[in-house]
């Protein structure tokens, strides 16, 4: 499976889903997980894209625009029969592709659509699970895998949240690349690794001994055991997203955010 040529999240689509897959930019297939049908999505590389800051998995233009439809196709397809089928988000987005033509024509509303049809799919019952397996930056993650019910992440080289890439932060802020390592190891929000990124609440879970570039059959089926608890897990959670702040590690690191909310609600309910 390891193939130089494409991204992880092209070569985890097709160990996950096969290889009929379809699209471009946004590439997608329809496969069993567990006891059902799932739909799996992930961004690929396009070099032949139109525009050229959207040439590597990054979510541009028609990135977002994509993601929407094959998100809102699936709901389509389900929404006489009862059954919502799962959407799984493959991760492995560099960043959103920001550029002057991506700004005059509208990349909010590209990525906007793509969050818009994700919180859609969640809301209309449809147990959206992210699975982490490379990069997922900045807004492009906004975009793809942060409205899911349940977010893995494959604990790798290579695996990381963050909004900035970490040369760029070193340069805003100033600092050396080795600085800002320091920092993250003092500062959860501030490190690029997944483990200090799952002690925020917003990770359900960590899938270690994994080969990120090239799994074996054993290791892929072990990913797969995990989407479909997860699966079946946001079915059962009619919390939404709110377990994100119900976590033992969430409630550690994030109490500053959950009191904010708390009088918030106080204030609003006051009113």
């Amino acid at each position: 499976m390891n193939d130089t040529t494409t991204s992880r999240g092209s070569r985890w689509l097709r160990a996950l889903a096969g290889a009929h897959t379809q699209g471009a930019c946004v590439q997608y297939a329809d496969a069993p997980l567990g006891s059902e049908t799932a739909r799996f999505i992930t961004v690929a590389p396009d070099p032949a894209n139109r525009f050229p800051r959207a040439r590597e998995n990054v979510v541009g233009l028609e990135q977002g625009w994509q993601l929407a439809k094959a998100v809102r196709e699936a709901m389509t397809e389900d929404a006489a029969s009862g059954q919502r089928r799962p959407i799984i988000a493959i991760v492995d987005v560099k960043s959103q592709a920001y550029g002057y033509r991506e700004e005059m024509l509208g990349i909010h509303l590209a990525c906007a659509s793509a969050v818009d049809a994700y919180a859609s799919a969640r809301l209309a019952g449809h147990p959206i699970v992210a699975l982490i397996v490379g990069p997922a930056m900045s807004g492009a993650f906004l975009a793809h895998g942060y409205q899911a019910n349940r977010i893995v992440a494959l604990d790798a080289p290579g695996t990381m949240v963050h909004a900035m890439g970490k040369e760029a932060a070193a340069r805003v802020t100033r600092r050396s690349v080795e600085d800002l390592d320091e920092l993250g190891e003092k500062i959860v929000p501030m490190s690029y690794s997944m483990a200090s990124f799952a002690k925020l609440g917003l990770l359900d879970e960590l899938i270690e001994g994994v080969d990120a570039d090239a799994p074996g059959e054993a290791q892929i089926a072990h990913v797969r055991d995990v989407l479909a608890q997860k699966v079946r897990e946001a079915r059962g959670d009619r919390s939404g997203l709110a377990h994100r702040l119900q976590g033992e590690s969430a409630q550690r690191t994030r109490a500053a955010s959950i009191e904010v909310r708390k009088r918030l609600a106080q204030q609003w309910d006051a009113s």
